[in-house]
């Protein structure tokens, strides 16, 4: 492992920066990634980048059940980790990647029958039908091996071996940008296929990426015959991991359409709509780099509370927690700081247009001030993700989102103002509720309970769920 127990004991503070940094710069290649897509494939077409964009909003629906299991799987391992428990941590590695290429077929199958529906849902334009179709198609392909990815880089984190993500992340945006520019755009002596070409570069590197990841398994000696379980072990084992995925995918999707309506109610503004979508995409463009070392805090309280657990100590599980969130509010509210102070000549040049470029800064006036509050609830809902406590996180998102969030933004973006503001002003109060509302759970509700305890000597399975 990267980090040792005594180290952790010893140097708690140094344990959680060296499990964090490795994890934002992973994030930072996941954003490139992103990026890189949506950049070339506005140097091909408009009607290319606008399929882009919808593919991947399509795309994490699809990956939905990968991301569940790979929360389950996190909850396990690390926990299973923390008991000193090394073969239950294979089953659970087998387990996971069984269940993960189970449901990606499941998923493939079910989206090729339902592709009409699926794109008629979607109310794809016309002029932009059969790049969209392409795009389905391919992409339904890459998810078997996603779904591999997504969830082996889950099950190195676990095990708090967290640069082999950062590896695996570094091969994937190498190797995308190369398939980008080269067979999008015909760079590097390859054939031009334009659109055609970043579908199949995403499946290329996506591919790599996971030959790396089953490689530095077999490499650890973390996957062979012993990580296939037997049935009656698979059993109760399946049972904890889907009570732990499945508040957590549905977490994703009520936050992920909640953000869609709210993109919604900016788009039918009484006045001045455009300009508000525009500012909030640029603005959203500044935030995600304060968010990527958010999650990379989020994944960090998942791994070391669940190990606490693991050992029996729900207290000192508690406290790494606490920890974690103060130091994420500490490095991550000086770098918000330090981007408020250049604030302006930022947005003009993410926005040229100045109409666009003050709606920007209105976007994240409100939004950069909600940061501690956003922080609060990703690292302590990490924190309980890693003691299988999804469905405590599933309240809270679901309670911020739909009953605070989105009435909030109709009444006062459609109705008190009548202007963007008001909508800017209700993300701001449903993250302070929100973050008031996790941090009362994480102190006061025993959301320890969810987590793996170890059976007594002699009974079968060696572990119970409770």
């Amino acid at each position: 492992m990267d980090v040792s127990a005594k180290d952790i004991e010893r140097r708690p503070l140094s344990t959680i920066w060296r499990l964090a940094w490795p994890q934002t710069l992973m994030m930072v290649f996941h954003f490139l990634i992103g990026f890189i897509d949506v950049f070339v494939a506005g140097r091909i077409s408009s009607n290319v980048q606008a399929s882009m964009g919808m593919i991947s909003q399509l795309l994490f629906f699809f990956l939905v059940l990968a991301m569940a299991v790979a929360n389950g799987s996190v909850a396990a391992i690390s926990q299973s980790l923390g008991a000193g428990l090394h073969r239950r941590i294979l089953r659970f590695i087998g387990l996971s990647l069984q269940l993960g290429l189970a449901g990606s077929a499941i998923i493939l199958m079910a989206g090729w029958l339902a592709k009409d529906a699926v794109l008629s849902l979607l109310q794809v334009p016309a002029e932009i039908s059969g790049i969209m179709s392409y795009f389905y198609d391919v992409f339904l392909l890459i998810l078997p091996v996603y779904y591999l990815f997504i969830i082996t880089n889950a099950v190195f984190r676990a095990r708090q071996q967290v640069f082999q993500p950062l590896y695996a992340m570094i091969l994937v945006t190498t190797v995308n940008t190369l398939g980008d520019f080269g067979l999008g755009l015909g760079w590097f002596g390859l054939p031009e296929l334009g659109y055609k070409g970043l579908a199949w570069a995403t499946f290329a590197s996506i591919a790599c990426g996971t030959v790396f990841n089953v490689f530095q398994l077999l490499r650890f000696d973390l996957l062979r015959a012993r990580s296939f379980p037997p049935l009656r072990w698979i059993r109760p084992a399946v049972g904890y991991i889907f009570k732990v995925a499945w508040p957590g995918g549905l977490m994703m999707v009520v936050w992920h359409s909640a953000y869609m309506v709210l993109y919604a109610l900016v788009a039918s503004l009484p006045e001045g709509s455009v300009t508000a979508l525009a500012g909030m995409s640029a603005g959203l463009r500044v935030e995600s780099f304060l968010f990527l070392p958010g999650f990379a805090f989020n994944m960090t309280a998942s791994i070391l509370v669940g190990e606490y657990l693991g050992k029996g100590d729900p207290g000192e599980a508690k406290r790494m927690g606490y920890r974690i969130w103060l130091l994420a509010l500490g490095c991550i509210g000086l770098l918000t700081l330090g981007l408020w102070l250049v604030i302006e000549p930022v947005a003009a040049f993410i926005a040229p247009d100045p109409t666009v470029a003050a709606e920007t800064v209105n976007y994240l006036t409100y939004n950069m001030a909600a940061i501690p509050f956003v922080l609060t609830v990703m690292t302590l809902a990490g924190a309980m993700n890693g003691a299988g406590a999804t469905l405590y996180n599933l309240l809270s998102f679901s309670i911020g989102s739909w009953v605070i969030r989105l009435p909030l933004a109709w009444w006062l973006g459609h109705h008190a103002l009548a202007e963007s503001t008001g909508i800017w002003m209700a993300m701001l109060t449903s993250q302070v509720l929100q973050a008031c509302m996790v941090l009362y759970i994480y102190t006061y509700w025993p959301w320890q309970r969810f987590a793996l305890v170890k059976r007594r000597k002699g009974q079968p399975n060696g572990f119970r769920t409770s």
